[in-house]
């Protein structure tokens, strides 16, 4: 762990973000940060850290603070959520928190370490046992801008396929008793809430999840520049698709993935296998509200993005309404637990 709260390690994250100079003395900055941590640390480490460091940021966080805000101020939760109490973990705004809903949190979190794990063994038999080069490109070389985006392209099409034909044909397949492990686990849930889009069972987990996300990065041997930024994009969407929120950073990307993924939930599983439902959209198997598919569901996108444009304000005022009621509430419970206490 000291490694990653190292200083070449969190600034290779911050420099980009926080400096004030300019592109160039940016890039060089980030240059020697990116030599040093190479230098300094063997590949399989620097490799290990980067992916550690870019789930903790990028999912882990943020997904446990939506978690925490579901399960604690659900009356606030509630407002901005899709599928209103449905969405909410415990499936009721007035629930008590069930030990359910921290197993749920919990088997995702051990799946996402798991994932590593998987990762760091693969490497290890690889250059250890095989004496092979490693899954991911780690060198002091940068990659250039046009590689990076033809890196993520393959590489976010790739996993659009993997992802599809598992999640289609392997977990939703009679032929295959993987597929009931899929269904007893995240099918048993009635809508998708933050943490959720590791939760399933750990072979499930890894056929669906780990492979469609890591091995489009072996077999183009990503630089481990391009694997943290493509493994950054693939985190923020999870953190969002699954969070079951209807207020998103942008509804045209993101808030369609997530309502595909609910659909496919609530559906019991009738389509939208694919991440990105570009898949779903060429092979026919999209759900939801529309009858033309994908293509009405692009448009609808484009259409809620400029509606929630003009409707912010509104949105604002109910959150803080629904907040200051969840204070209020607890204020007043606060209150009556106390003059139970003084009248005993």
């Amino acid at each position: 762990m000291d490694a990653l709260f190292s200083l070449p390690v969190l600034s290779l994250f911050l420099i980009p973000t926080l400096s004030s100079y300019t592109t160039s003395l940016n890039l060089l900055f980030f240059f020697m940060t990116w030599s040093t941590l190479v230098l300094s640390h063997p590949p399989l480490r620097v490799e290990l850290f980067g992916t550690v460091a870019v789930r903790l940021f990028f999912y882990v966080f943020p997904s446990v603070l939506f978690f925490l805000f579901d399960i604690l101020t659900p009356s606030a939760a509630v407002v901005i959520k899709a599928h209103g109490e449905m969405g909410l973990p415990a499936g009721s705004k007035r629930s008590k928190i069930r030990a359910k809903d921290f197993k749920v949190a919990g088997w995702a979190l051990a799946n996402l370490a798991l994932s590593i794990a998987a990762q760091a063994a693969i490497e290890a038999v690889r250059t250890k046992a095989l004496g092979m080069r490693s899954a991911l490109k780690v060198s002091m070389r940068l990659p250039m801008p046009w590689e990076i985006v033809k890196d993520l392209l393959r590489g976010l099409f790739a996993r659009e396929i993997l992802a599809y034909a598992v999640h289609r044909y392997a977990l939703h397949s009679k032929q295959y008793s993987v597929a009931k492990y899929h269904e007893a686990w995240y099918h048993s849930l009635r809508a998708p809430f933050p943490l959720t889009a590791h939760y399933d069972h750990p072979v499930a987990y890894l056929l669906a999840n780990f492979i469609p996300t890591y091995a489009p990065a072996m077999l183009f041997r990503f630089h481990m520049l391009t694997y943290l930024l493509y493994l950054s994009i693939i985190s923020i969407e999870e953190t969002f698709a699954f969070s079951g929120y209807s207020v998103m950073p942008t509804s045209f990307f993101l808030g369609g993935i997530a309502r595909r993924t609910d659909e496919h939930l609530l559906s019991g599983a009738e389509g939208n296998f694919g991440p990105w439902g570009i898949l779903d959209w060429m092979c026919g198997t999209t759900v939801g509200n529309d009858e033309d598919g994908t293509a009405s569901s692009v448009i609808e996108d484009a259409q809620n993005e400029l509606s929630a444009l003009s409707q912010d304000g509104d949105i604002d005022e109910k959150i803080r309404r629904a907040v200051e009621e969840s204070t209020r509430r607890f204020r007043d419970g606060s209150r009556r637990r106390l003059r139970r206490r003084r009248d005993e």
